[in-house]
C-alpha cells in the first residue's frame, strides 16, 4: 500500500518547498534544501513544538533568508511552535517573537526582540559592539 503515507510525504515536501527534489537523494541536495527536508521529516511526527539549533547554519548567505522564510511559513501552516537557538542577530530580529539572552549559563533578559536586542547591557555583555 503506502498510498496515504506517500500523499502525506508529498504534502510535507510541498509545504517546505521541496516537491521538486522528491526523487533525489538527500546527499545530492544543497544544504538549504536538505534543512527543509529535515523539517518535513520532523513535521511528519506531528509535533506541537519544534526545537531547532541554528536552523540556517551551513546555508549559503544568499539562501539563508529564503530558507528561514519557507521554514517559518511551513511551521505556521502546520500550527507548530518553534524554539530556535540563533547567533545571527538579523535572523533573530526577523523571525523571533520572543527572545531569551543567555550569558555564562544564566538568562540575562527575555522579551520582544526589538527590546532585548537594543538593551545596553545585552549589547555590551552579550552581542558586543
Amino acid at each position: 500500500d503506502g498510498i496515504p503515507e506517500r500523499a502525506e510525504m508529498e504534502h510535507l515536501l510541498d509545504l517546505v518547498g521541496c516537491a521538486d527534489v522528491r526523487n533525489r537523494l538527500a546527499s545530492e541536495l544543497p544544504e538549504g534544501k536538505r534543512k527543509l527536508v529535515d523539517i518535513a521529516l520532523a513535521l511528519a511526527l506531528k509535533p506541537k513544538v519544534l526545537l531547532m539549533d541554528e536552523p540556517t547554519s551551513g546555508v549559503a548567505s544568499a539562501d539563508k533568508f529564503g530558507v528561514m522564510e519557507t521554514l517559518m511559513n511551513a511551521l505556521r501552516e502546520a500550527h507548530v511552535s518553534s524554539v530556535f537557538v540563533e547567533h545571527d542577530m538579523e535572523m533573530v530580529k526577523l523571525y523571533a517573537t520572543r527572545v531569551a539572552v543567555w550569558a555564562q549559563g544564566i538568562i540575562q533578559m527575555t522579551g520582544e526582540p526589538e527590546v532585548v536586542l537594543n538593551d545596553p547591557d545585552v549589547i555590551r555583555n552579550v552581542i558586543g559592539s
